[in-house]
Protein backbone atom coordinates (compact mmCIF):
# COMPACT_ATOMS: atom_id res chain seq x y z
CA UNK A 1 0.00 0.00 0.00
CA UNK A 2 1.53 3.30 -1.08
CA UNK A 3 -0.01 6.48 0.32
CA UNK A 4 1.07 9.10 -2.16
CA UNK A 5 -1.02 11.80 -0.51
CA UNK A 6 1.46 12.35 2.31
CA UNK A 7 4.54 12.64 0.09
CA UNK A 8 4.55 16.43 0.02
CA UNK A 9 4.80 16.53 3.82
CA UNK A 10 8.21 14.84 3.94
CA UNK A 11 10.48 17.10 1.96
CA UNK A 12 13.45 19.37 2.56
CA UNK A 13 15.16 19.86 5.91
CA UNK A 14 13.95 17.40 8.56
CA UNK A 15 15.20 18.52 11.99
CA UNK A 16 15.41 16.16 14.96
CA UNK A 17 15.63 17.37 18.55
CA UNK A 18 18.34 16.05 20.87
CA UNK A 19 18.39 16.65 24.65
CA UNK A 20 22.20 16.68 24.62
CA UNK A 21 22.11 19.76 22.38
CA UNK A 22 18.93 21.44 23.58
CA UNK A 23 18.11 22.10 27.22
CA UNK A 24 14.46 22.15 28.27
CA UNK A 25 14.83 25.90 28.79
CA UNK A 26 16.06 26.44 25.21
CA UNK A 27 13.82 23.91 23.43
CA UNK A 28 11.12 26.24 22.16
CA UNK A 29 13.51 29.05 21.15
CA UNK A 30 15.83 26.71 19.23
CA UNK A 31 13.00 24.93 17.46
CA UNK A 32 11.40 28.26 16.57
CA UNK A 33 14.71 29.40 15.07
CA UNK A 34 14.89 26.23 12.98
CA UNK A 35 11.32 26.76 11.78
CA UNK A 36 12.10 30.39 10.93
CA UNK A 37 15.08 29.05 8.97
CA UNK A 38 12.82 26.96 6.77
CA UNK A 39 12.72 23.39 8.10
CA UNK A 40 9.79 21.38 6.73
CA UNK A 41 9.66 18.57 9.28
CA UNK A 42 10.41 18.36 13.00
CA UNK A 43 10.86 15.12 14.88
CA UNK A 44 10.65 15.21 18.67
CA UNK A 45 13.23 12.84 20.15
CA UNK A 46 14.03 12.89 23.86
CA UNK A 47 14.68 9.55 25.52
CA UNK A 48 15.97 11.23 28.70
CA UNK A 49 12.77 13.04 29.67
CA UNK A 50 10.07 11.60 31.90
CA UNK A 51 6.75 10.65 30.28
CA UNK A 52 5.18 13.82 31.69
CA UNK A 53 8.02 15.99 30.36
CA UNK A 54 7.75 14.30 26.97
CA UNK A 55 4.04 15.00 26.79
CA UNK A 56 4.43 18.64 27.85
CA UNK A 57 7.30 19.31 25.45
CA UNK A 58 5.61 17.51 22.56
CA UNK A 59 2.39 19.47 23.07
CA UNK A 60 4.26 22.77 22.88
CA UNK A 61 6.18 21.71 19.79
CA UNK A 62 3.07 20.40 18.05
CA UNK A 63 1.40 23.77 18.58
CA UNK A 64 4.37 25.66 17.10
CA UNK A 65 4.60 23.30 14.14
CA UNK A 66 0.86 23.63 13.48
CA UNK A 67 1.14 27.41 13.46
CA UNK A 68 3.88 27.28 10.82
CA UNK A 69 2.64 24.28 8.78
CA UNK A 70 5.65 22.18 9.73
CA UNK A 71 5.07 18.42 9.82
CA UNK A 72 5.48 17.16 13.40
CA UNK A 73 6.69 13.59 14.01
CA UNK A 74 7.22 11.74 17.30
CA UNK A 75 10.21 9.41 17.60
CA UNK A 76 9.43 5.81 18.61
CA UNK A 77 6.37 6.50 20.77
CA UNK A 78 3.04 5.66 19.10
CA UNK A 79 1.01 6.37 22.23
CA UNK A 80 2.55 9.81 22.68
CA UNK A 81 1.88 10.61 19.03
CA UNK A 82 -1.75 9.60 19.52
CA UNK A 83 -2.15 11.53 22.76
CA UNK A 84 -0.84 14.86 21.51
CA UNK A 85 -2.25 14.46 17.98
CA UNK A 86 1.10 14.59 16.19
CA UNK A 87 1.18 14.26 12.41
CA UNK A 88 2.86 10.90 12.78
CA UNK A 89 5.52 8.66 14.25
CA UNK A 90 8.95 7.40 13.26
CA UNK A 91 9.78 3.78 14.10
CA UNK A 92 13.07 1.91 14.36
CA UNK A 93 13.63 -1.83 14.22
CA UNK A 94 12.52 -2.44 17.81
CA UNK A 95 9.64 0.05 17.99
CA UNK A 96 6.72 -2.07 16.85
CA UNK A 97 5.04 -2.82 13.54
CA UNK A 98 3.61 -0.51 10.94
CA UNK A 99 0.33 -2.43 11.17
CA UNK A 100 -0.08 -1.77 14.89
CA UNK A 101 0.94 1.87 14.55
CA UNK A 102 -1.59 2.34 11.73
CA UNK A 103 -4.34 0.75 13.81
CA UNK A 104 -3.64 3.16 16.67
CA UNK A 105 -3.02 6.33 14.68
CA UNK A 106 -5.35 5.96 11.73
CA UNK A 107 -4.96 6.24 7.98
CA UNK A 108 -4.17 9.95 8.06
CA UNK A 109 -1.05 9.51 10.20
CA UNK A 110 2.44 9.66 8.70
CA UNK A 111 4.50 6.58 9.58
CA UNK A 112 8.23 6.67 8.90
CA UNK A 113 10.56 3.70 9.17
CA UNK A 114 14.31 3.50 9.79
CA UNK A 115 15.85 1.19 7.19
CA UNK A 116 19.55 1.75 7.99
CA UNK A 117 21.38 0.30 4.96
CA UNK A 118 18.75 -2.30 4.04
CA UNK A 119 16.94 -1.88 0.71
CA UNK A 120 14.89 -5.02 1.42
CA UNK A 121 13.57 -3.55 4.66
CA UNK A 122 12.61 -0.38 2.79
CA UNK A 123 10.66 -2.31 0.15
CA UNK A 124 8.86 -4.29 2.88
CA UNK A 125 8.05 -1.07 4.74
CA UNK A 126 6.53 0.46 1.61
CA UNK A 127 4.43 -2.64 1.01
CA UNK A 128 3.27 -2.57 4.65
CA UNK A 129 2.03 1.00 4.29
CA UNK A 130 4.89 3.20 5.45
CA UNK A 131 4.70 6.82 4.30
CA UNK A 132 8.46 7.35 4.11
CA UNK A 133 11.68 5.52 4.89
CA UNK A 134 15.01 6.73 6.26
CA UNK A 135 18.44 5.40 5.30
CA UNK A 136 21.67 6.11 7.15
CA UNK A 137 24.06 6.95 8.56
CA UNK A 138 25.76 8.32 5.45
CA UNK A 139 28.56 10.24 7.16
CA UNK A 140 30.32 10.20 10.53
CA UNK A 141 27.64 10.90 13.12
CA UNK A 142 28.16 12.63 16.46
CA UNK A 143 24.71 11.59 17.65
CA UNK A 144 24.99 7.89 16.72
CA UNK A 145 28.64 7.12 15.95
CA UNK A 146 27.98 3.37 16.14
CA UNK A 147 25.17 3.44 13.54
CA UNK A 148 25.59 1.23 10.46
CA UNK A 149 27.15 2.79 7.38
CA UNK A 150 25.04 3.41 4.29
CA UNK A 151 26.37 4.49 0.91
CA UNK A 152 24.92 6.63 -1.83
CA UNK A 153 24.37 3.65 -4.15
CA UNK A 154 21.58 2.69 -1.77
CA UNK A 155 19.72 5.88 -2.67
CA UNK A 156 20.11 5.18 -6.38
CA UNK A 157 18.58 1.71 -5.89
CA UNK A 158 15.80 3.08 -3.72
CA UNK A 159 14.83 5.78 -6.21
CA UNK A 160 14.11 3.00 -8.70
CA UNK A 161 12.30 0.65 -6.32
CA UNK A 162 10.34 3.02 -4.05
CA UNK A 163 7.49 5.45 -4.60
CA UNK A 164 7.45 6.88 -1.08
CA UNK A 165 9.82 9.62 0.13
CA UNK A 166 13.42 8.78 0.97
CA UNK A 167 15.07 10.53 3.92
CA UNK A 168 18.85 10.48 4.42
CA UNK A 169 20.30 10.77 7.92
CA UNK A 170 23.66 10.65 9.65
CA UNK A 171 26.34 13.32 9.91
CA UNK A 172 24.78 15.57 7.27
CA UNK A 173 26.06 19.15 7.17
CA UNK A 174 26.64 22.06 4.81
CA UNK A 175 29.76 20.45 3.42
CA UNK A 176 28.25 17.11 2.40
CA UNK A 177 24.50 17.67 1.95
CA UNK A 178 24.91 18.27 -1.80
CA UNK A 179 26.08 14.68 -2.26
CA UNK A 180 22.60 13.61 -1.16
CA UNK A 181 20.45 16.30 -2.75
CA UNK A 182 22.22 15.63 -6.08
CA UNK A 183 20.73 12.12 -5.82
CA UNK A 184 17.25 13.61 -5.29
CA UNK A 185 16.64 12.45 -1.75
CA UNK A 186 13.32 13.88 -0.60
CA UNK A 187 14.63 15.08 2.75
CA UNK A 188 17.74 15.19 4.88
CA UNK A 189 17.33 14.51 8.60
CA UNK A 190 19.75 16.60 10.64
CA UNK A 191 20.39 16.85 14.37
CA UNK A 192 23.82 18.13 15.35
CA UNK A 193 24.47 20.42 12.39
CA UNK A 194 21.30 22.33 13.19
CA UNK A 195 21.02 22.46 16.95
CA UNK A 196 24.72 22.97 17.71
CA UNK A 197 24.76 26.25 15.77
CA UNK A 198 24.84 29.70 17.35
CA UNK A 199 22.64 31.07 14.56
CA UNK A 200 20.22 28.24 13.89
CA UNK A 201 17.90 30.25 11.67
CA UNK A 202 20.64 31.39 9.28
CA UNK A 203 22.17 27.92 9.13
CA UNK A 204 18.83 26.31 8.27
CA UNK A 205 18.35 28.83 5.45
CA UNK A 206 21.68 27.71 3.99
CA UNK A 207 20.75 24.03 4.28
CA UNK A 208 17.32 24.61 2.73
CA UNK A 209 18.92 26.24 -0.32
CA UNK A 210 20.10 22.81 -1.44
CA UNK A 211 16.48 21.82 -2.09
CA UNK A 212 14.48 23.22 -4.99
CA UNK A 213 10.93 23.88 -3.77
Amino acid sequence: MVKLGSNHKIHGIYAITDPDLISEHDLIAKVQAAIDGGISVLQYRNKKATPLQQEQQAQLLRHICQQHQVTFIINDNVELALKIKADGVHLGKKDGSIKKARERLGQQAIIGISCYNEIGRAIEAQEAGADYIAFGRFFSSKTKPEAVQANTNLIKQAKVKLEIPIVAIGGINLTNIKQLTDLSVDATAIIHDIFSQKDIESHCHKLKNFFNF
